[in-house]
């Protein structure tokens, strides 16, 4: 996966929400300022990274929170599930699947964004020496 962009009602709240849950920093797309078209940095993401993603309005209504998946899920590695995903929640997301263990794959969980988007995390299961 080269590039991702996810489509929000609200820009402003969608970089205060993944801001905080994955520390990304945003900057405006030269060249698209009318779209508002806001360029992901963060860890592994943007620069001279192999991935690179993109923040945009939605030109239609975002979907009814708790409806089934909307389209492609990302799912970002994280340290902590659970830190992550409380965050969310305390943060304007909503459960779409609580942290839940996998063996041999790690630590997954699913939040709602607020802005009609699923978006995973997961903490790699470590192997145990």
């Amino acid at each position: 996966m080269p590039h991702f962009e996810i489509h929000v009602q609200d820009v402003d709240a969608a970089k205060a929400f993944y801001g905080g849950l994955f520390g990304w920093k945003f900057e405006p797309m030269p060249g698209v300022e009318e779209i508002d078209y806001q360029l992901i940095q963060g860890e592994g993401i943007g620069g001279d990274s192999d991935l690179t993603g993109g923040l945009l309005p939605r030109t239609d209504q975002s979907p009814e929170p708790g409806s089934p998946i909307r389209g492609g899920t990302m799912t970002f590695e994280v340290s902590d599930c659970n830190a992550r995903y409380d965050w969310a929640l305390a943060h304007g997301g909503a459960e779409a699947l609580p942290p839940t263990d996998y063996p041999g794959i790690g630590r997954c969980a699913y939040v709602e964004d607020g802005q009609g988007n699923v978006v995973g995390m997961i903490a790699p299961a470590r192997e145990e020496n």
